[in-house]
């Protein structure tokens, strides 16, 4: 089973995005997925039709502070093989809550790994959604994750913001988790008709060559629209080009599961 984080520092890059809509890619092959929603601003909660509104006492944050079990909060979503642990606004206080607590980098982890050894659940794959920050909650999340998937839109400053997440990354490898690495980056928000785009994706595929997915996820208009009505767009309109691209998209995750496999 693997535990993937979907990061990027920079807010609006497709994060939330790409984590509902592997998710249900993956759901659909018949893969059992479980959602984190570790961001404050709980979008993956509301994209896959969950309320981040609620006072619930059943979400991310009450595992991370002690009060619950991560069993005791895992939501099914309506879509089949697809759960979720949800998030709200409360999550936002977490960090100054732990300032105490040396070893607050693994309590998710932590966590995780109990319910993980306990069968209580099976997935295949734990997609969780970091915040658009390199605070705390990303540590954490970086911490528990045999891996990491980059969103990286094609816009100006996109490979300026990747090399500080890069350092990020390497700092956490050196001292909380040595076994972390990069899954591969995904280019978002590409638009075609802009030169800009093309230029960025050549520089993310000269420096990071096969690590970059082969597949590119357009700026696309339903892409957007899907999440206020609480559903992955691959559910909400099959055959636009943002949910084709996801359907390529989970197909070469999975096959570059298999050349992993037969590399290892």
């Amino acid at each position: 089973m693997q535990i993937i984080s979907v990061i990027n520092q920079k807010g609006g890059v497709g994060k939330t995005t790409t984590v509902i809509n592997l998710a249900a890619g993956l759901s659909q092959i018949g893969k059992k997925i479980l959602v984190i929603d570790l961001d404050p601003q709980g979008n993956a909660t509301t994209g896959l039709g969950l309320s981040n509104m609620d006072s619930s006492i059943d979400t991310i944050y009450e595992v991370l502070n002690g009060a619950k079990e991560i069993f005791e909060v895992i939501k099914k979503t309506d879509f089949e093989n697809l759960d979720i642990i949800t998030s709200n606004v409360d999550l936002s206080g977490l960090e100054v809550e732990t300032a105490d607590d040396s070893n607050r980098a693994f309590l998710l982890k932590t966590k995780l790994t109990a319910y993980l050894n306990n069968s209580r659940g099976f997935y295949d794959y734990v997609l969780i959604d970091c915040p658009p920050s390199l605070n705390l909650l990303t540590v954490m999340a970086l911490v528990s994750s045999n891996s990491l998937l980059v969103p990286l839109q094609t816009e100006f400053f996109a490979l300026e913001g990747l090399t500080q997440l890069m350092k990020t990354i390497e700092r956490i490898k050196v001292s909380l988790n040595p076994n972390l690495k990069i899954r591969g980056i995904l280019l978002t928000m590409y638009d075609k008709r802009n030169k800009l785009s093309s230029q960025v994706e050549k520089e993310a595929r000269d420096y990071f060559n096969e690590k970059v997915y082969t597949t590119v996820i357009p700026r696309n208009v339903r892409l957007s629209e899907a999440p206020s009505h609480g559903m992955p767009v691959l559910i909400y309109d099959k055959s636009c080009p943002g949910s084709k691209s996801y359907f390529n998209f989970t197909d070469e995750f999975i096959n570059q599961e298999t050349t992993m496999g037969s590399a290892a």
